[in-house]
């Protein structure tokens, strides 16, 4: 994603330039082998997985979203059964016992089909959804709150506290909107039943990797795997991440002893900040910087060429400047032209497109979620948060 990328559907990073948008954040990239289970590599610091068995409340969740679809009769779940049993260490009765209980969202489904085509994307647009009053009040008050984390964040990973407080509150609005899908239902109705599109087994086969690691991450933690709540997607907690992303990025921040995306904002914090530096944030680097582009005709085939080549910084200020790219001065006063750049374009609908120059920094945040629009509003958002904290 990371998300990167738990998400509802009007405040979070599913909101994406569909340009670029490959999943709802923070999503890791996954191996697309039909049907397999992805084997996502632990952390070093997270202990083996427990023999102990998977928590079951006999609680019944009136508030669930699915509905009954009986997936333990299902071949494709059946084969999966016998996978997680093999490779993980889970009992067949045990996850018979899952599956029995849960549900087939069709909201879910609806959600991941692609927008219709023909709609004009709009940075301007976009932006507007994040960068106003509530959510920059609401960055105000969580940034005083949590101060002194954002400040241990940034002394250890290197991330700026703005642009952690950039990307909780483009997500979740500081945990105002994580998700209210039972985890369990989104990610086993995506595994099995995606939307029939060109990605349709690739993306399948994502998600029954997050389901395997949902699984896993219930068993380690203790937790019934019908108490994780999130979004569509299934990402969780204030930064929205995917439980392969819990499992392989996620700190104990506060020192509890226990992660907890969901209740601790010191440990989101934490989270966040590692997420970023795992992904390639470098310490004090700067992160974006405005550009325009010469206009004449032959210049802009030239330039162009720099347009849409990977999410990653990887050309000269040299190269971009003799292609027609006219930095900011900005960029010389910053003592930066000896970095990296990649070519960015924000497309306005009819009105001009704007261009940036993304350093490496600027593209760690596009790790968290693949779309350009999502990372200049957590850059934009960072911003006005600290300026209307007046520091």
């Amino acid at each position: 994603m990371a998300v990167a990328l738990a998400i509802t559907i009007m405040t979070s990073a599913c909101a994406v330039d569909n340009s670029r948008k490959t999943s709802p954040a923070p999503l890791a990239q996954q191996p697309t082998v039909v049907g397999a289970v992805p084997n996502v590599p632990m952390r070093k610091d997270v202990a083996p997985t427990s023999p102990d068995r998977l928590i079951l409340s006999s609680n019944i969740d009136e508030n669930d979203k699915g509905e009954f679809a009986n997936f333990g009769q299902w071949k494709d779940v059946s084969a999966f059964i016998d996978q997680l049993v093999a490779k993980d260490g889970f009992t067949r009765a045990e996850l018979e016992a899952v599956f029995s209980k849960t549900r087939y969202v069709e909201s879910a489904v609806r959600l991941m089909r692609p927008a219709p085509p023909g709609k004009t994307k709009n940075w301007q647009a976009y932006r507007a959804r994040f960068i106003e009053p509530v959510r920059i009040n609401a960055g105000v008050q969580f940034w005083n709150t949590y101060a002194d984390a954002l400040k241990r964040a940034e002394a250890e990973y290197g991330v700026p506290a703005e642009i952690i407080v950039g990307i909780i509150g483009v997500e979740t609005v500081y945990g105002r909107n994580t998700g209210n899908f039972r985890v369990m239902d989104a990610i086993t109705t995506l595994a099995f039943d995606y939307p029939d599109t060109p990605t349709r087994d690739a993306r399948m086969t994502f998600f029954r990797g997050e389901l395997e690691n949902a699984l896993l991450y219930a068993r380690e933690s203790r937790i019934d795997p019908f108490s994780l709540k999130g979004s569509y997607a299934g990402a969780i907690g204030l930064p929205q991440f995917m439980p392969s992303s819990i499992r392989q990025y996620a700190v104990d921040f506060d020192g509890t002893g226990q992660i907890d995306l969901r209740n601790s904002a010191v440990d989101a914090i934490g989270s966040v900040a590692h997420y970023l530096q795992v992904h390639g944030w470098k310490r004090n680097l700067p992160i974006v910087f405005s550009a325009t582009v010469a206009s004449d005709t032959s210049t802009e085939d030239r330039w162009n060429a720099y347009i849409g080549q990977g999410l990653e910084a990887k050309f000269s200020l040299d190269e971009l400047v003799a292609a027609g790219v006219i930095p900011s001065p900005a960029l010389a006063n910053a003592g930066a032209s000896g970095l990296r750049f990649g070519l960015v374009d924000l497309q306005n609908g009819n009105a001009p497109t704007e261009h940036w120059l993304g350093t490496d920094n600027f593209f760690a945040i596009t790790k968290y979620n693949r779309s350009f629009f999502y990372a200049m509003s957590v850059v934009d958002l960072g911003r006005a948060v600290r300026a209307a904290r007046g520091y």
